[in-house]
């Protein structure tokens, strides 16, 4: 039996990649919106299981936005998504968790989206967005199902240290 074509598993690893399986985890009418992707160029390797866009990639379906110089989307042997690496000066990330809820926003030099583990890394010169809450550092990792941060002033590869800052605000009490 012959693997089906790469592009149909790419659209459908690209809905899995941008919103998951978990409908409370982002905005119900996200799986059923188009997926729009902008790139100066697409490299699509079957066989290897990648496609790796290049030239101001975006990437946007419903609330979910993935932004870079270059994305490429990695996938297995039996056709399922696996990672998404996006890089750039300043990688972008976003989705809306639900309506009720703010934007989760992130940056950095490298976004790396893993997709069993529902995970995301930014690394170097990293920034993360939740609601007025903010994280900085060389090495951000999020826990998109626990809504968990972790953060690091070092990643690996990257020279400099850079500190974490985290600015959090406190809740309004009813009343005020």
């Amino acid at each position: 039996m012959t693997r089906p074509p790469f592009a149909p598993l790419l659209t459908l690893g690209v809905i899995g990649l941008l919103l998951g399986s978990t409908p409370a985890l982002a905005l119900e009418g996200d799986a059923s919106a188009p997926i729009e992707v902008e790139a100066d160029r697409l490299d699509l390797d079957d066989r290897a299981g990648t496609a790796v866009y290049t030239g101001d990639v975006d990437i946007r379906q419903g609330s979910m936005q993935l932004t870079g110089a270059r994305v490429e989307i990695q996938r297995n042997d039996q056709g399922q998504l696996t990672r998404a690496t996006a890089t750039g000066e300043r990688a972008y990330i976003e989705q809306q968790p639900a309506p009720d809820e703010p934007l989760v926003r992130g940056w950095g030099r490298t976004i790396i989206y893993h997709v069993a583990e529902r995970r995301i890394e930014l690394i170097d010169r990293a920034e993360l967005h939740q609601g007025s809450d903010t994280f900085d550092g060389g090495y951000l990792e999020y826990f998109l199902d626990r809504r968990v941060v972790q953060a690091r002033s070092d990643a690996e590869g990257v020279d400099d240290r850079q500190r974490v800052r985290m600015t959090l605000e406190p809740e309004q009490q009813d009343g005020q």
